[in-house]
């Protein structure tokens, strides 16, 4: 418990201040983690989350990606025949009619 200023005598103006407070800054070390020593590990094992995440993430574009590819040359493959067809019923010279 903090002790407590001497009583004054009256009433003032001001409200009665505590001169006692001590703000905790005399073991500060330039950190905003109160310890050195397991924020750290907590700190890596947040990374390594991040990092795992990231990987997986990729993983799953890279499916999404092949799969799309996969969408793009079924759709494409209508459209490929047809001009191959059309080119080859030219070469022949048939007429049109």
């Amino acid at each position: 418990m903090k002790p407590r200023s001497p009583p004054t005598g009256g009433k003032g103006r001001f409200p009665q201040t505590d001169y006692f407070f001590h703000s905790g800054f005399g073991q500060w070390n330039g950190s905003f983690w109160p310890s050195d020593g397991e924020d750290r590990s907590r700190f890596r094992n947040l990374y390594d989350l991040g990092r795992e995440y990231r990987l997986e993430a990729a993983r799953e574009r890279a499916r999404e990606m092949a799969v799309f590819a996969v969408i793009v040359l079924t759709s494409a493959w209508p459209v490929i025949y047809m001009i191959f067809t059309v080119v080859k019923l030219l070469s022949k010279g048939r007429p049109l009619n």
